[in-house]
């Protein structure tokens, strides 16, 4: 009902129970120019203010992907391209709630990180629905490139970075990941780290292809959950070495979980994310008919025993992961530049194909987070509260853009997702035909869906419509984040030597010490 009212709103939200990573409480949001301004019990609603009515149903921060490949192949070498786009993408994202994404512009070797993110502003720019920034995934750790290069990016606001382990066009060496680590610390960048063992790797997929053990699931049997626990182990050394905190992605093996938490208890500053793929599925699926088990492989790969799966949800709630993202890396399936890559380059003639040409990775930024909701949310495994945790406010936190987002509080960007009340949830499957991304397949397909959103709301619009399942808001509505630095815990000053990093004794000189 529209009555005089001494506040002026652009939108009303009523009849919700707003959820942070704290508190949950019923009452309404009042928005002005894109900013929550207002949280209060039955605001009374200005003349020609917008009203969205909750009826009684949860009401979200707007969900932040941290983890997305956008525009981006995984298998580039192999001639594989992406499925999506910016605008497919993040018409996908926003359809699962999501109104912020963080995308990776890569650094080729003997090229510029700046030169990177140059080319993925001109991908990104007028064409995303969501708002957005990038990670840098460092393949040069160069005196100039950590030192001149990277004190630049973070004045446009990318204040964090993403190396390899593995991947012979990606990993760095020991020494390059300290050199990395020292120049992040001396900056305050965050450090996302794929911790595989790319020696043990290449020793095992060499001597499954000389066995002819090269279907689908074998991409599994030449991962085994040992290789993603020693390039943990190994990674926290140097860690801990440099006094520099990270954060470890897409986390699927127990042992890994178990040195991160480890870390954790002693109080070093380890942060650990997963994906919905390791809490949902298992290696079966890379056993399915013909070549059908492409679809699912990703790397780290899905694990083989199912209490495996039970263990990253355990870590997932007792506090070891920081943030669930969904790695969304979408080749294909039907398409000689994607997952059929398996069959075409397959020099042993394995009719169903050969694992080490399948791109690596699955889509997945859509269904996330309905995906998190109703497993977790609605099925008891965890509260409201702890779903704002995982997949808002930590990753808000950790990437330097809160209390911009992630939250609902006056000042705030007016983000939200409108989920239904327990008794009107809507269950539903997974099915790609309903979905936004580009990508022909879902690893997800038949899943059973508790609830999904109803509206998405960015910076004061309605961009996703629930109800009709049509993204409404149009491509360069999403707009580039400038971020900060990290507010989660930093650096320790705690030392394995009488070795001390030289900008602190030259920054003690500089403060008299």
């Amino acid at each position: 009902m529209t009555m005089t009212s001494p506040f002026d709103f652009d939108l009303v939200v009523k009849n919700g129970f707003i959820v942070t990573a704290s508190d949950t409480v019923r009452a309404d949001i009042g928005v002005k120019d894109g900013k929550v301004v207002l949280l209060m019990a039955d605001i009374p609603v200005p003349a020609d203010c917008e009203v969205i009515d909750a009826e009684g149903g949860f009401v979200t921060p707007g969900l932040i992907d941290s983890h997305v490949h956008i525009a981006q192949s995984a298998a580039k070498s192999l001639g594989a391209k992406s499925a999506d786009n910016w605008t497919t993408a993040s018409q996908s994202a926003v359809a699962g709630g999501c109104t912020t994404v963080i995308a990776f512009a890569v650094q080729n070797r003997g090229t510029s990180m700046q030169s990177a993110v140059d080319a993925y502003h001109d991908l990104a720019t007028n064409n995303a629905v969501c708002d957005y920034s990038f990670h840098v995934i460092v393949t040069d750790p160069s005196e100039e490139q950590m030192h001149t290069e990277l004190p630049k990016l973070i004045e446009q606001g990318i204040t964090s970075v993403k190396i390899y382990s593995t991947y012979p066009a990606l990993k760095l060496s020991d020494e390059e990941i300290l050199n990395t680590f020292y120049a992040a610390r001396q900056y305050g960048v965050t450090v996302m780290v794929h911790a595989e063992n790319s020696d043990m790797i290449a020793w095992m997929t060499r001597d499954l292809a000389e066995r002819g053990m090269t279907e689908p699931w074998h991409h599994g049997t030449s991962r085994p959950p040992i290789i993603e626990s020693e390039a943990t182990n190994r990674v926290l050394a140097l860690s801990e070495l440099m006094d520099c905190p990270v954060l470890f992605v897409h986390v699927s093996a127990p042992d890994a979980f178990k040195v991160i938490r480890e870390a954790q208890t002693r109080l070093m500053s380890v942060f650990a994310e997963t994906c919905p793929h390791y809490l949902l599925l298992t290696a079966q699926e890379m056993k399915a008919p013909g070549f059908e088990g492409a679809k699912a492989c990703c790397a780290p790969p899905l694990r083989e025993n199912p209490e495996d799966r039970e263990r990253v949800w355990e870590n997932t709630v007792n506090g070891t992961v920081t943030v669930v993202s969904s790695d969304h890396a979408p080749t294909k399936y039907y398409d000689e530049f994607g997952k059929q890559l398996g069959l075409t380059k397959n020099p042993s003639k394995n009719p169903r194909g050969d694992f080490r040409y399948i791109p690596n990775g699955l889509p997945g930024v859509e269904t996330r987070g309905p995906l998190m909701w109703s497993e977790g949310v609605c099925k008891g495994r965890m509260s409201p509260n702890k779903f704002v945790e995982l997949n808002c406010t930590n990753a808000a936190k950790l990437y330097g853009m809160y209390p911009q987002k992630g939250t609902i509080q006056p000042g705030s960007d007016a983000d939200f997702v409108v989920w239904r009340s327990p008794s009107a949830r809507k269950t539903s499957k997974v099915t790609v035909k309903n979905l936004h991304s580009a990508c022909d397949y879902t690893p997800f397909e038949g899943h059973d869906i508790e609830d999904w959103p109803v509206l998405t709301i960015l910076r004061g619009k309605v961009i996703y419509d629930g109800k009709t399942n049509e993204v409404v808001a149009e491509p360069g509505y999403g707009a580039f984040l400038k971020r900060g630095k990290s507010s989660l815990q930093g650096p320790r000053n705690k030392w394995l030597s009488e070795w001390r990093p030289k900008y602190m004794d030259e920054q003690a000189k500089v403060n008299g010490a």
